[in-house]
């Protein structure tokens, strides 16, 4: 963890959780986004996990993305140490596809809301598209970039339309 101020605080579980979150960070380079990437356990690192939360906000974090797997737990406790906006990236491991991370990443209490996105690298990609979203409602050439960003999605779909039907 640096000094400089950051936008958004991402943290693995683990670091085999890269492979996936890592589909995040060149979204996040492309809108000059500044980010950290840490790797802390909700269950093995619970303190460490709580000095984080709080030395990102420190440093100006203004949305968390937390990726876990299995029981899927990290992204609650930094929603439950935080009043920030957290987004939980499901990650696919053990034996249920997945499918046990979303759930405990969604299933969240009353009060300790996380943005869930879908499990893997979409869901990856996803979350820093919904970090910026937030960081656009109070940055207007954020909010420009995001709809050039949309528009450009849109031109490529029509593209590969036109190019299946010439």
């Amino acid at each position: 963890m640096t000094n400089e101020t950051v936008q958004v605080a991402i943290i693995m579980g683990s670091d085999s959780d890269l492979p996936v979150v890592e589909a995040s960070f060149s979204i996040l380079d492309d809108f000059g986004i500044k980010y950290t990437k840490n790797v802390m356990s909700a269950h093995r690192t619970p303190h460490d996990v709580m000095d984080l939360i709080k030395k990102s906000e420190e440093n100006g974090c203004k949305v968390f993305i937390a990726a876990a797997g299995m029981a899927a737990h990290l992204a609650g406790a930094v929603a439950a140490h935080s009043t920030k906006p957290v987004i939980g990236i499901p990650i696919e491991s053990g034996g249920m596809g997945g499918i046990d991370s979303l759930l405990s990443t969604a299933m969240m209490p009353p009060g300790v809301p996380v943005a869930t996105v879908a499990v893997g690298k979409s869901g990856a990609k996803n979350s820093a598209i919904l970090a910026i979203q937030i960081l656009a409602t109070s940055d207007e050439d954020l909010a420009k970039k995001l709809v050039d960003y949309k528009q450009n999605m849109r031109s490529e779909v029509l593209e590969k339309d036109k190019k299946l039907n010439s």
